[in-house]
């Protein structure tokens, strides 16, 4: 059985397109797969137009929100309900081609657990957009504990032991693009050029909260690079105010005119720093807190040799959960 979960909002021109095409695709490699469509809310068609798809396709699952949630959260939902062996996710406006799903397949076949798409190219997306995104993600990647390869998306595929382990994860606002990786096992890439939205419009335009919640939560899940900027720039700025503090001296000492403008500087430098380092001490205690209070399990077993039973997340994550 292979699943393929759907988180979408307000797709109702694009569902019939969808489940036609994921269908031809998922014949080629599956004999029995579904398709788990996770409705955020959606005040369109949508709805509609899928009661009327599952009538001639039992395969078509769907579950629907309470309320507008989000796009990771639909994907967790619809990953905890998910019944098959291996889980593709992606998303419903057919940028995302469902004819690169039997290759995840196969790189799942071949020993993968999981599969990442990385785009190659993306049609459709104004030129602006398309850098701000490239550099956010570098950025993202370059501030990161972990790899995080640069034009992975939100186009995965997960073997059902990454699954189970995923869902063992209880952040707010996940960073599912980085969950995903952070999980380690055997990991493949497959990439593939992205296409223009099929129809409608975005539901993630550049000037709008989207875009910028998304990278903010991906700098912060991976990344204390923030708190640590502020460490260096304190420490710059004692350097430097002990630094103008001995220039004032040796001006003073020669009883030159600037002495006390130096002086100034020195004093208003040094305490502007002592500022900054105080919030980058208390910063770093946040951040021991915040790596307690995700509940990420200490570690994962891959498997296990010779033992009867192992925990998934070992003795750490039990203690971690108690807590």
């Amino acid at each position: 059985m292979i699943s393929v979960v759907l988180s979408f909002r307000n797709e109702a021109e694009n569902i019939a397109t969808l489940i036609a095409r994921l269908d031809a695709a998922l014949t080629r490699v599956a004999d029995a797969y579904e398709l788990v469509f996770v409705n955020d809310a959606s005040t369109d068609a949508s709805l509609a137009i899928l009661l009327e798809e599952r009538e001639r396709n039992p395969r078509v699952k769907i579950l629907n929100m309470s309320r507008r949630f989000g796009v990771s959260e639909c994907v967790l939902a619809g990953l905890a309900s998910a019944a098959g062996e291996t889980v593709v996710y992606m998303d419903a406006d057919l940028q995302d081609p469902p004819e690169v799903i039997p290759e995840l397949i196969a790189r799942w076949r071949a020993g993968a657990d999981v599969v990442h798409t990385v785009r190659t190219k993306r049609r459709g997306e104004a030129a602006l957009k398309m850098w701000a995104t490239r550099a956010a993600y570098r950025l993202i990647q370059h501030g990161s504990s972990i790899e995080l390869t640069v034009d992975a998306g939100d186009f995965k595929l997960l073997s059902r032991k990454a699954v189970d382990h995923l869902l063992t994860v209880r952040e707010s606002d996940p960073y599912l693009r980085g969950l995903v990786v952070w999980l380690g096992f055997n990991q493949a890439f497959v990439p593939y050029v992205r296409d223009a939205r099929h129809a409608g419009t975005t539901h993630f335009p550049f000037f709008s909260r989207n875009p910028w919640k998304t990278f903010t939560i991906g700098l912060t899940s991976f990344s204390f690079m923030p708190v640590y900027l502020c460490v260096a720039l304190a420490a710059i700025g004692l350097l430097s105010s002990f630094l103008l503090i001995a220039a004032w001296a040796i001006l003073f000492a020669q009883q030159s005119s600037g002495a006390a403008r130096v002086g100034l500087f020195g004093v208003l430098t040094f305490f502007w720093a002592s500022t900054i380092a105080a919030l980058a001490v208390v910063g770093i205690y946040v951040v021991r807190i915040y790596k307690d209070v995700r509940r990420r399990p200490a570690y994962i077993v891959q498997d296990a040799i010779g033992i009867e039973k192992a925990e998934p997340g070992g003795a750490h994550a039990r203690l971690g959960a108690e807590r």
